[in-house]
C-alpha cells in the first residue's frame, strides 16, 4: 500500500490507503492517507468528502487540535458559534474545545483535506463506516451506528451530556 523511503517516510499514491463510506448525514465517504497504522508521525491525515447537501453534525473534539483544508467544493463552516462560506484554499484551525461543523449546501461534493493531532479520527471513521473500494458505487445512505455515543468517547470527540 504505502512506500517508506529510508529515512521512514511514506509516500502513498491516489486512490491508496484504507477509505469508509459514511453514514448520514455526511453521506460521502473518508479516505485515511497518515493514520498509527502507516506512519509513527504525531498526526492523522485524510479526505472527508462530504455528499451534496449533506453536512458534518456541530460537534467538538475535547483532546484533539484539528486542521481543515478545502481542496474541493464550496459550504458553509460552522465554527465556535459563526457560519462562515467556505471554498477551495479556505483554511480552518480548530484548537481543543471549538465547537464546528460543516454544510454542503451545493450541489457538488465538499472535498475536506484533515488533519489532527494525536491521533483518534481514522478510528472513528472505520468504526462508523463501511469499507470502501476506489471506483465502486455509492451506497445508499445508511444509519450511523446505534452505539455512536460510545464510539465518539472511545476516539475523538467530546460527548455532551444527555
Amino acid at each position: 500500500m504505502s512506500v517508506a523511503d529510508e529515512a521512514g517516510g511514506v509516500v502513498l499514491a491516489a486512490g491508496e490507503g484504507k477509505s469508509f463510506w459514511q453514514p448520514v448525514p455526511a453521506n460521502g465517504y473518508a479516505a485515511i492517507k497518515l493514520s498509527p497504522e502507516s506512519w509513527d508521525g504525531s498526526f492523522s491525515m485524510g479526505v472527508q468528502v462530504v455528499a451534496p447537501r449533506s453536512s458534518i453534525r456541530t460537534h467538538t473534539h475535547d483532546r484533539h487540535d484539528e486542521a481543515i483544508f478545502v481542496w474541493q467544493g464550496h459550504g458553509r463552516a460552522l465554527v465556535g458559534g459563526a457560519e462562515h462560506r467556505i471554498g477551495p484554499g479556505s483554511t480552518i484551525g480548530l484548537p481543543r474545545n471549538v465547537e464546528h461543523g460543516f454544510i454542503n449546501d451545493a450541489d457538488e461534493e465538499l472535498a475536506l483535506v484533515w488533519v489532527m493531532a494525536p491521533h483518534g479520527l481514522a478510528e472513528f471513521f472505520a468504526a462508523i463506516g463501511r469499507p470502501r473500494r476506489e471506483g465502486e458505487s455509492t451506497p445508499a445512505p445508511f444509519p450511523r451506528p446505534a452505539d455512536v455515543a460510545a464510539i465518539e468517547a472511545a476516539t475523538v470527540f467530546k460527548v455532551k451530556p444527555v
